[in-house]
């Protein structure tokens, strides 16, 4: 099911985090923090919207890299229900699109709730205080030929790293719903 993400909350803090990549590495918001800024990205391998945008996402976080923004991917999803976004292929996923960043495991699903992300691809903007500033759409080609592209993100991110605040109007994400574990 396809949903949007809420509009920004421009100022919350980034919640803390410590999770793994599929190899046991540990990463916490500590290490991805970048000196201009922090982009969190809730994605996973299966969803059509991440597949139609994940090459633009990564070459332009890789633009980001070198201007001093710190990048994570994390992966929330329930992977037993949804075998796609298990560990083995996440890592499969990330070299054969080239990732520069760490691809995360949020096994409980502590990291996606404490983040309110509802959707993958679901994008969160911070500054180097680690207020959010971005909460948009990756551009405007989203599942569509991305030539001509408006590339939305990499732009707010950049006015975020020169300026320390976002883009006042911002276009929502959309994509497919996080897949939460059944309680209990």
């Amino acid at each position: 099911m396809a949903v949007d993400t809420p509009i920004c909350d421009f100022g919350w803090k980034a919640e803390p985090f410590s999770l793994a990549d599929p190899d046991g590495n540990r990463f916490s918001l500590d290490d991805i923090r970048g000196s201009n800024g922090t982009l969190i990205t809730f994605i996973c391998n299966h969803c059509p919207y991440v597949k139609a945008v994940i090459d633009r996402l990564v070459e332009d976080a890789g633009i980001l890299q070198q201007k001093g923004i710190g990048i994570a991917a994390i992966m929330s999803n329930d992977y037993a229900q949804y075998p796609d976004d298990h560990p083995d292929r996440m890592r499969s996923f990330a070299a054969a699109h080239g990732f520069t960043f760490p691809y995360l495991i949020d096994q409980d699903q502590s990291v996606a709730r404490a983040y309110q992300a509802v959707c993958t691809p679901d994008f969160f903007g911070f500054n180097k205080r680690d207020e959010l500033q971005y909460r948009g759409r990756l551009d405007d080609a989203r599942m569509g030929d991305a030539e001509g592209r408006s590339p939305e993100l990499l732009v707010a991110m950049n006015g975020i790293a020169e300026t320390g605040e976002g883009p006042s109007e911002q276009f929502a994400s959309m994509g497919c719903s996080i897949k939460w574990r059944s309680p209990g």
